[in-house]
């Protein structure tokens, strides 16, 4: 997914948390914090989250788990809670997060819950029952029909190892397989977002129909090191073609049919791969981009305030703004007077009210971060073409009719215009009806919808995938 809408969105890794036993904290000034306490992240706008602390009281002093039924996640164990002044601190160091806030005399808690740099409002009220984890019917069960297996490998030059799983059909033989490259941000290998795991549906997918798959944590992310903070599009890359050297190593892979499945901004990073690795058979982009950043976070922005139904001058105002932030992000300006300016910026659309948003200093200060980012620079600079220009080998482009974030109108003929200027043999570009960036079925297309869908990857969108990879691999 691509971190920049109207400024920014904000990516939460809540993935991968599991129960885990209470611990023990600071002794409570009283007992009315105890209980259930919910709120809603407004994580971009016209999108929530929402969050839970079940808070309880124990004789060493307050306990805490915390939920994120949006993202199917419960029980993520909190590392301190407490309770003094009427100011409730709760810290969630398994993710990086910290709650802060104090109650109010209407029996709120209002505060801010910050994770990763980023900083938001968050108001908690006390209720009897916590909000249901989301159905998810497309997410696999065990016991697999087929192998799957954990798995690490290295990146050596960048001195990363990355964990993932390697699944392969149960019978012994070769087979086609494929590297799943994430969209943007922190990712785990089963790209989770708003409680969907579309990686793990797409390569259980894959898997029945007879082709192997690898997925593996981002940078930094479940089992895999690094720092992603200053990384960029290309530094993935090479984590990617260490990926693919690790698949020429198995048993079950034929080297001469291994191929890259990209989503979002795995949609850059394969064109790139393809381009360096001769081992690189078939590529597939899905819900990628054929222009440069810029170009894409203008129309994305324009694109999803129209229909959050936002009015001709708030359109115009995000658009203003964007070119004020991307021309300070993209000059060579000292990374101190870049926040300056765009925190100038910031307040001063604030103030006048011209977006119809609020944003608070703290989410101001996150937003500021993000942009001055090595990952913001580059990918706002970079056109996809002169990859997608160099690419020989069969590429299948696939993109949603109601993609808001990766516009299939402004995106598809250009990727097909850059491998046809190439003299790429064999390439496809598909646009789905009705399917958003994440290919769900969908009503607008907008990220609030995400969450809400049971839907996590439709059915066409899978065997236009698998089709096309069997066919080139026969």
């Amino acid at each position: 997914m691509y971190r920049a809408i109207a400024v920014c969105a904000v990516v939460f890794g809540l993935a991968g948390m599991g129960a885990g036993e209470e611990p023990a904290a600071e002794a409570p000034a009283g007992n009315e914090i105890v209980g259930i306490w919910q709120g809603k992240l407004e994580v971009m706008p016209g999108t929530e989250m929402t969050i839970v602390f079940r808070i309880s009281e124990a004789d060493a002093g307050l306990t805490a788990l915390m939920d994120s039924p949006d993202q199917g996640a419960t029980g993520i164990p909190t590392s301190s809670v407490s309770y003094q002044s009427k100011t409730l601190v709760i810290e969630v160091k398994g993710i990086g997060g910290r709650y802060e806030g104090t109650m109010q005399e209407n029996r709120t808690i209002r505060g801010t819950w910050s994770q990763g740099g980023s900083a938001l409002d968050l108001v908690l009220a006390m209720v009897d029952k916590p909000a249901e984890p989301v159905k998810r019917p497309q997410e696999p069960v065990e016991p697999f029909p087929y192998d799957a297996t954990e798995v690490e490998f290295r990146n050596d030059k960048a001195g990363v190892k990355l964990a993932g799983t390697l699944t392969a059909p149960k019978p012994e033989g070769k087979y086609p397989a494929v590297v799943l490259i994430s969209g943007s941000g922190a990712q785990n290998r089963d790209e989770m977002i708003f409680g969907h795991k579309p990686f793990l549906v797409l390569a259980d997918h894959l898997t029945r129909k007879g082709i192997a798959v690898l997925r593996y944590d981002d940078r930094g992310v479940g089992g895999s090191t690094g720092d992603p903070s200053n990384a960029t599009s290309e530094t993935f890359a090479g984590d990617v073609l260490a990926a693919v050297e690790f698949l020429k190593t198995q048993d079950k892979v034929d080297p001469a049919r291994i191929g890259l499945i990209g989503h979002s901004e795995g949609g850059i990073i394969a064109p790139m791969v393809a381009t360096k690795s001769r081992d690189v058979s078939f590529t597939v982009l899905l819900g990628a981009t054929g222009v440069p950043g810029t170009e894409v976070l203008y129309l994305q922005g324009e694109k999803i305030r129209r229909a959050a139904d936002q009015t001709e001058e708030q359109v115009q105002a995000g658009r203003k703004l964007q070119e004020k932030l991307f021309e300070i992000a993209l000059s060579d300006k000292l990374e101190s007077q870049k926040r300056r300016e765009m925190t100038a910026e910031l307040k001063a659309v604030v103030e006048d009210g011209s977006l119809g948003e609020e944003l608070s200093d703290e989410a101001i200060e996150a937003q500021v971060s993000m942009m001055v980012s090595p990952w913001i620079k580059f990918f706002l600079g970079y056109d996809p073409a002169p990859a997608l220009r160099k690419v020989r080998v069969p590429v299948l482009a696939v993109t949603g009719e109601l993609d808001l974030q990766a516009p299939p109108e402004q995106n598809l003929p250009k990727i097909e215009a850059a491998l046809a200027r190439g003299g790429n043999p064999k390439y496809m570009t598909v646009e789905l009806p009705k399917l958003n960036h994440m290919f769900q079925t969908a009503e607008t297309g907008l990220v609030a919808e995400y969450g809400k869908i049971e839907e996590t990857f439709a059915p066409n969108a899978l065997e236009t995938v698998s089709g096309w990879i069997e066919d080139i691999t026969e």
